[in-house]
């Protein structure tokens, strides 16, 4: 694989500052307008994006859970998201905005589960037009 080839394999997968939806207002915003749906562990706030392209958003409640095993649940949705959810959106030319807020059952939710919703969320979202 050439430098170039390198290049654009890891731009499919990044999640530039740009993609992130992080401004406290935007989250309010997307839970009051973003059509909502369920998952076994999440529920999913989705609404167009005033962007061109997909941007994500991702809330993990405490539910008296410790620090550790929050940031862990944070950045398994991260990943998830950068790799499968927004790569997906993109493809399908879907310029959505997609706010994942995490239930309290998540937090045992095995890795392979959250890829599986994540990845059935992704085949949802571009399966509609």
């Amino acid at each position: 694989m050439g430098a170039e080839e390198d290049r654009t394999a890891r731009a499919d997968f990044s999640f530039p500052a740009a993609a992130r939806i992080t401004a406290s207002g935007e989250i309010r915003d997307l839970f009051r307008r973003g059509k909502r749906r369920k998952t076994r562990h999440m529920d999913v706030f989705v609404s167009p994006s005033p962007a061109a392209f997909p941007r994500l958003g991702i809330v993990v409640p405490k539910h008296k859970r410790t620090i550790v095993l929050r940031n862990r649940l944070k950045r398994r949705l991260r990943e998830l998201g950068r790799t499968i959810l927004l790569p997906r959106l993109r493809e399908e030319n879907r310029p959505l905005d997609v706010l994942i807020r995490v239930r309290a059952d998540a937090y045992d939710a095995s890795f392979e589960d959250l890829r599986e919703q994540i990845r059935e969320l992704g085949e949802g979202l571009c399966s509609r037009r």
